[in-house]
């Protein structure tokens, strides 16, 4: 029996005598296997056996709109939910499934570094942190902006190596060269005139509202503007207290005294916006440089909040950062659609139930999307009305930081989705027509706009521009702690075509030519270099779908100086391969997909996104399993062939992905289990200019949020791909294969359907053949000895049929085979993936 739910059909709740207990045994039973799963029963048999769902409470009471202006803030920051206490979540099981996983695994590989994964509250590995006192610490922690000052950015190199690494590039050496001449200069320009980049970058202590012991200076670059007032609840909006003053490079400014007993002439939480006279005309503006802005219940217009909250309520960090992991494997996340409920969800909320998921998964890094203020929901956070301005919608500044911290205790980096590309073409909230010009901020006429996303496009040659992009950068690290971003549309700033009805083939003349908007790639590069010189340990990841050369290279040696590039084709081409029937896909084209990257440029690799979660498209779960997964993911009733090839090519597509795509690997939140159906963002119909009418879903949040439930429920299918999604991720957090310097592809059949490889110590074995299984099958492995399986697509535990002996052992033959001097025989059951790892001959003892 199903019944829908807020839109997604699945099975009613079965009595036990209703289950197939034999079938569901692997998810709670001590089966002692040496076998990865084993560890995974136990880390995950705190949700399990409980068989509760995590619910966020109530809604927000929405009397607060009849409040007055004064009252606002409060309404809108009042949280809305109640949190659920996160220590409730098994970490006893969680230690014991690891020394159980540890006491049975076998062997690992030379030089493989075995941590401790189980643990949601890690003992700091920062050498300054040990035996010192929370106190302490935090004191630790509050000095960290004072020691980022005095550090020094290092001069430009002479990026002469680029030549070195890849010598077609010597053909393009006028271009490149140039570029390298004008960062230099640019570097030259500010050491000259703002004192070096760490000077520079600190804006947000000149624009904006900036407090001193006597008052508070509000400042304001709108060249445009003939005359400027600064206006707000402090002085009943009256645009004639507080006029302001223009210097020569059009910054107005205004400082403030005290009141005379000694408190602040704006108090914290109060509307406040600068009206100014411009070219179009009276225009009142949100500061431009705002920290916080709220959307009052029932009104349109943002309002710009002064938000210097006392000492006391200022949230104090408790646990230093992590450090860079060597591998990268990021959840990415949107706060507001985290919840299983209908609603917007709140910082507080994600950080006592969502990142506990994230740890228990084994991710170590967050990627939070939507963080920069944006006034249209349903932009997915990229259309920025606010740039130094966390979402009001999710909590307050302070939350968010709370956030952090705890995603730092549980020992997960936090990356920020940050959006440098475009802004909101909102003239109300945002920076478009700022100062009355469409030159402020952005470049003018049709260079400044971009027509497919309908948004302005920033002018990368500008000082003020590149002060506060930069200013930016480094706030979200700085006072959030953020411990790096994934910069969003790269592509479409460093070309001024954007990418746009262009295809890319890899022939040099489309990157270095006079489509690249130098100004651009020059900003990137400066951004690259205040990260990195001022956060060593920060990450930087670009999203770039051109694979321009150089992306990933250091900036001393004439690249562009990202960490990561996304890697963007591989999903496109997954969804490509999945309107094809198997027997017409290739293994050639699979394994040429993943590995076709640009030597010493690293990528993040992943098989979806949030992109292809969006409506108009599918995830690659619906895309296997269509209207299936309404109806037969239910372990009460039998599954459909639709069914069982979905849920054996989604684990298969997702651990070639892990195993051959990049050096860090990305999943969006609920893809793990296969999320059903869509995302939707609230919106209502919208009528064009020309008349035409864009449906919306009548303001509904019914698929903007995450059925977490599902993948939790002991009763349905989903449960066994979110258990392999788990085993991914810890498979590579003990063995480390995606950056191990160890890769080799010793086998793609075409005849077979069959993928081997080799990363690391490992030994991957995909049989893509929807019905040829194959016993005693010979494949060849650089390592003598012995082997085991580590990780099975086809285990029970995974919703997989119990093909392969995980006791048995492989022992290999001398003698070429495949290009690889040994060999051994395996069964390869149809659409199944395994993992062999070498077994020492004794286990080496681990400190717990």
């Amino acid at each position: 029996m199903v019944y829908s739910l807020s839109g997604v059909r699945f099975p009613t709740v079965p009595s036990s005598s209703s289950l197939n207990k034999s079938v569901r045994a692997s998810f709670n039973a001590d089966r002692k296997i040496d076998h990865l799963s084993f560890f995974l029963r136990n880390r995950s048999s705190s949700l399990a056996a409980s068989g509760k769902i995590l619910v966020p409470g109530s809604n927000v009471d929405d009397s607060s709109s009849s409040k007055e202006p004064s009252e606002v803030l409060q309404t809108v920051l009042e949280d809305p939910q109640a949190s659920i206490d996160a220590s409730k979540m098994g970490n006893e099981s969680e230690i014991e499934g690891e020394e159980n996983y540890i006491d049975h695994t076998g062997g690992y590989g030379e030089g493989d570094e075995v941590q401790d994964s189980a643990s949601s509250l890690p003992v700091h590995e920062d050498e300054k942190v040990k035996g010192l006192t929370d106190s302490e610490v935090e004191e630790m922690i509050s000095r960290e902006s004072e020691q980022v000052r005095k550090r020094t950015i290092p001069p430009p190199g002479n990026g002469q190596r680029i030549y070195e690494i890849d010598p077609l590039l010597r053909n393009f050496s006028g271009h490149l060269d140039y570029r390298y001449g004008q960062y230099r200069k640019l570097r030259d320009a500010i050491d000259k005139y703002e004192g070096g980049l760490e000077a520079f970058s600190r804006g947000y202590e000149k624009f904006g509202f900036t407090r001193s012991a006597t008052g508070i200076t509000y400042r304001e670059w709108a060249p445009g503007a003939k005359w400027a007032t600064l206006i707000g609840d402090f002085n009943n909006w009256n645009p004639n207290a507080d006029v302001m003053t223009q210097n020569e490079f059009g910054v107005w400014e205004i400082f403030l005294p005290n009141n005379a007993d000694g408190s602040p002439p704006i108090p914290h939480g109060s509307r406040v916006k600068v009206r100014m006279d411009t070219p179009s005309g009276l225009k009142d503006s949100i500061p431009a440089w705002i920290k916080f802005a709220v959307q009052a219940p029932g009104e349109i217009p943002y309002d710009g909040i002064y938000y210097d909250p006392p000492e006391e309520e200022k949230y104090v960090f408790k646990h230093p950062r992590p450090k860079r992991p060597k591998s990268l494997r990021i959840y990415e996340a949107h706060v507001g659609m985290s919840s299983t409920e209908p609603i917007i969800n709140t910082y507080a909320n994600f950080r006592d139930d969502v990142l506990p998921r994230i740890k228990r998964l084994g991710y170590n890094a967050v990627q939070i999307m939507a963080i920069q203020e944006h006034s249209y929901y349903a932009s997915f956070g990229y259309h920025v009305t606010n740039f130094f301005a966390p979402s009001s919608r999710c909590g307050t500044p302070d939350d968010l930081k709370s956030l952090i911290d705890k995603a730092h205790e549980l020992g997960l980096i936090v990356l920020m989705d940050i959006v440098h590309s475009h802004a909101s073409n909102n003239t109300l909230d945002g920076l478009n027509m700022f100062d009355g010009t469409d030159s402020c901020y952005f470049h003018s006429g049709s260079r400044g706009y971009h027509w497919m996303w309908d948004s302005r496009l920033f002018n990368y040659g500008h000082w003020e521009v590149i002060r506060y992009l930069l200013s930016n950068a480094r706030w979200w690290l700085d006072q959030y702690k953020f411990d790096g971003f994934r910069f969003d549309g790269v592509t479409s700033m460093m070309y001024t075509h954007h990418g746009l009805q262009v295809g890319f083939t890899g022939n040099y003349n489309e990157y270095f030519g006079y489509a690249t908007d130098v100004d651009a790639v020059v900003y990137l590069m400066l951004a690259n270099d205040l990260i990195h010189g001022l956060f060593p340990e920060a990450i930087t990841i670009g999203e770039d779908v051109s694979g321009m050369p150089t992306f990933c290279i250091p900036i001393q040696d004439g690249g562009v100086g990202f960490d990561y590039r996304l890697h963007m084709a591989i999903a496109d081409k997954w969804i490509e391969l999945l309107k094809k029937r198997d027997e017409d896909w290739r293994m050639g084209d699979v394994v040429h997909m993943l590995t076709n990257r640009r030597w010493l440029e690293k990528c993040v690799a992943y098989a979806e996104s949030h992109d292809q979660a969006l409506v108009g498209d599918k995830t690659i779960a619906f895309w296997l399993m269509d209207k299936d997964m309404y109806d037969f993911m239910a372990l009460d009733r039998p599954s459909t062939p639709l069914i069982d090839r979905g849920i054996a090519l989604h684990k298969m597509i997702r651990l070639i992905t892990m195993g051959l795509g990049g050096e860090g690997y990305l999943n969006f939140m609920g893809n793990e289990f296969g999320h059903p159906e869509w995302i939707d963002f609230p919106r209502f119909d919208n009528r064009l200019p020309d008349g035409k009418v864009v449906p919306g879903n009548n303001n509904s949040f019914d698929k903007c949020r995450r059925r977490f439930d599902l993948g939790d429920a002991g009763y349905l299918r989903y449960r066994g791909m979110q258990e392999f999604d788990q085993g991914m991720q810890h498979l590579e957090e003990i063995y480390g294969f995606m950056t191990s310097e160890h890769q080799y592809i010793s086998r793609k059949n075409e005849g077979d359907r069959v993928i081997v490889f080799e990363r690391g110590d490992l030994v991957f074995v995909f049989n893509f053949h929807w019905n040829n299984s194959y016993s005693d099958y010979r494949i060849g492995c650089l390592k003598p000895g012995k082997y085991k399986v580590v990780l099975d697509s086809d285990d029970p535990l995974f919703e997989g049929f119990s093909r392969i002996d995980h006791n048995a052992e492989f022992f290999t033959s001398e003698g070429w085979y495949d290009n690889r001097p040994r060999s051994f025989l395996v069964y390869a059951p149809a659409r199944t993936a395994v993992v062999y790892a070498p077994i020492k001959d004794e286990q080496e003892p681990i400190d717990g």
